[in-house]
């Protein structure tokens, strides 16, 4: 079957993979010169099932509002007079409630999971390297009443069978000893220790290459225009190369998919949040973290990625923009700063933003729509990278007429015909 993938970050390269070798004739288009270079660009670097949580859940909408007002707070809102907007953030608080927060985390964990041993899997098969580690996630409590309001993660950790350690601050220093410079700072920590870290630019561009050797064909500097339809299948994506045609088409554009699919009357509540990273060369690896440490005050993730460490965080509602401000770097600095002060050369630093498509509820979009050949694989929020290889595997296998491993039929956009999508 000829399959047209429309989008080259992580979801689309790993989709791209799982047909090809499945069998099938791919061809991936896109409108940057190489794989990668948008929201799977610079992220935070981890691979991370334990913290598969949707955003929306109880208690959010006060604290979103205590975020607001934090210095170095993690949520920024930039209204515009965009209706996708407000619609978007009605349907998230929607989702506020305990009862839709633990359906809709028992949809993300499984599909998080799968992926994770996709992944290794993969690593196994092909021996793909990306600055990779497995060395687990501590979530770093600065306060003791951090600490303190854990039981609840730590239950939702237990009903899911993912191991996880309750960690005092000499246990904190112990997984991450450049931590022992600054343990004044430190009330204990939540340690996850089959969670991972690594590159999602350098995996997905070396993953391309394998594609290509399974004969998956990339057509770059291509811009997509739109999709051409009739009653019932699509019959061709039209683009600055002209038309191009397939059997079945995928759309893994990120933030841009809603757009791509409402004038064939697909309502997707995909909405892009923006988050932002620095990329710190290591000048002193004792000071440098082991593996990822999120500061939990500021909801800021600190990863090292080979040589380099990666700072990532910020959770910015301000549409389509990717404008740079300073304020939000000036987090990511405080917080590298303040835990791992001899790490990096902070003067070294790139700073990036990427704009993550998160659906209001968390659960990706994944399967098909009521066109029979058009298909999504969109809207994995902040977790593109933890969920990328699960994703990109089930996909082949609904296209190619298998039953996937896993149960994904809650993932589908026919969901969103419930009462609180």
């Amino acid at each position: 079957m000829k399959v047209i993938i429309l989008g080259s970050g992580v979801i689309g390269v790993t989709s791209a993979y799982y047909l090809a070798r499945a069998g099938h004739e791919v061809t991936v288009v896109d409108r940057q010169p190489k794989p990668a270079l948008e929201t799977s660009f610079a992220n935070a670097g981890e691979v991370s099932p334990g913290y598969s949580s949707p955003w929306a859940g109880p208690g959010v909408p006060i604290k979103a509002i205590k975020w607001l007002l934090m210095k170095h707070g993690p949520l920024v809102v930039r209204p515009k007079p965009d209706p996708a907007m407000w619609i978007w953030l009605l349907k998230m608080l929607r989702n506020c409630t305990a009862e839709r927060y633990a359906v809709n985390k028992s949809r993300m964990i499984p599909i998080a999971e799968y992926s994770r041993d996709c992944l290794r899997a993969l690593r196994g098969e092909i021996g793909i390297r990306y600055d990779e580690r497995s060395r687990g996630t501590l979530q770093l409590f600065r306060y003791a009443s951090q600490l303190d309001h854990t039981a609840d993660d730590i239950a939702v950790l237990k009903q899911y069978g993912v191991p996880f350690e309750v960690l005092d601050r000499e246990g904190c220093i112990a997984v991450e000893p450049a931590l022992a410079g600054v343990k004044d700072k430190i009330a204990g920590g939540l340690r996850l220790p089959q969670d991972e870290t690594g590159d999602c630019h350098m995996f997905t561009q070396a993953l391309a290459l394998e594609a290509e050797k399974l004969g998956v064909r990339f057509e770059f500097n291509v811009a997509i225009d739109g999709l051409i339809a009739d009653a019932s299948r699509i019959t061709g994506v039209a683009t600055s190369n002209g038309v191009l045609q397939a059997d079945t088409y995928v759309v893994a554009l990120g933030s841009w998919s809603p757009r791509l699919v409402k004038p064939l009357g697909i309502s997707l509540p995909v909405y892009p949040v923006k988050g932002y990273s620095i990329t710190v060369p290591i000048v002193d690896a004792s000071g440098a973290p082991e593996s990822t440490v999120m500061d939990e005050s500021y909801k800021v993730a600190i990863t090292r990625l080979g040589d380099r460490i990666r700072v990532g965080g910020t959770a910015e509602i301000s549409g389509y923009s990717d404008k740079l401000y300073a304020a939000r770097r000036a987090t990511l600095d405080h917080s590298l700063t303040d835990l791992f002060p001899r790490g990096g050369d902070l003067a070294k630093a790139t700073f990036w933003s990427g704009l993550r498509p998160m659906t209001p509820d968390g659960p990706p979009v994944i399967g098909a729509t009521r066109y029979r050949n058009l298909h999504l694989n969109t809207g994995h929020g902040t977790l593109g990278w933890t969920m990328a290889c699960g994703s990109g595997r089930v996909l082949a296998d609904l296209l190619s007429g298998r039953k996937p491993e896993i149960d994904v039929s809650e993932l589908s956009i026919a969901r969103y015909d419930h009462r609180f999508g």
